[in-house]
């Protein structure tokens, strides 16, 4: 496949669609740095960033300030943030869920025609996508996330072997279509259904005005890499979280 990465967005750029397209219940601004409150849509939702300068002795406020939502200490670290993910490791954190970001040209998925009654973008969702969500443990806290998720969105939903075989989720920002929460059954999986459904996605990208196709996937999910990779969709960025081990509090 030709990848032509010319013009591609910014990672500020891509951070901020990832914001946009997969929001946060509530965020605020607190000194340096910026609060997700997540209500239980994971950590994408849960974790702070920094957004200024800050110093070691400001950390206490913020982890006070998630503990009040209910969350566990959580920060996200973007690259830039080396200096916060040294000092984090030094106070106690653990590093979880390394994560790629990957982007194609949303056009170049457009190249073949998808097989018909195989993907299908809808909104709102059918109740056997949420039905496939909550089997892939996305239930309805992360489903939440969705629904107060700006327009345009839309959901995709897969069929393989006259069987409904998958779903996911896609917005746009800024011109750039990021999908979500993508999950195939696990008996039909390996079946080339994730594909068809991301070229689904790629269709209705274009057809709403989006140049870009991108998505976030933890490092250790080689098997949605594989697929991802197949597709032409390069790595063009990656983060990973810092997490306070807290036994006795409650999880993000």
């Amino acid at each position: 496949m030709t990848k032509d990465l010319t013009h591609a967005p910014s990672l500020d750029q891509l951070f901020a669609v990832v914001d946009a397209t997969w929001p946060a219940a509530a965020t605020v601004q607190a000194g340096p740095w910026l609060l997700r409150e997540g209500r239980g849509g994971g950590k994408r939702v849960s974790a702070a960033t920094a957004t200024g300068r800050w110093r070691e002795d400001d950390l206490g406020a913020a982890e006070q300030a998630m503990r009040m939502m209910g969350q566990t200490p959580l920060f996200m670290i973007r690259p830039g943030d080396e200096a916060l993910d040294t000092m984090l490791a030094q106070q106690g954190y653990d590093i979880i869920d390394p994560v790629h970001i990957r982007l194609v040209p949303a056009r170049q998925l457009t190249d073949r025609r998808i097989p018909p009654v195989t993907a299908f973008t809808v909104w709102e969702p059918l109740a056997i996508m949420r039905e496939i969500w909550e089997e892939g443990g996305i239930g309805e806290a992360r489903q939440q996330v969705m629904e107060r998720a700006p327009d345009p969105k839309t959901g995709l939903f897969g069929r393989v072997s006259d069987s409904p075989g998958g779903t996911g989720f896609c917005g746009i920002h800024d011109g750039i279509a990021m999908v979500h929460a993508l999950e195939i059954l696990p008996h039909h999986r390996q079946k080339g259904l994730g594909g068809w459904m991301m070229r689904a996605a790629a269709f209705w990208a274009v057809d709403n005005g989006a140049d870009w196709l991108a998505l976030v996937v933890t490092k250790a999910n080689t098997g949605a890499n594989a697929l991802y990779a197949s597709l032409g969709m390069e790595v063009v960025g990656e983060y990973h979280y810092r997490i306070l081990p807290d036994p006795e509090g409650p999880k993000t």
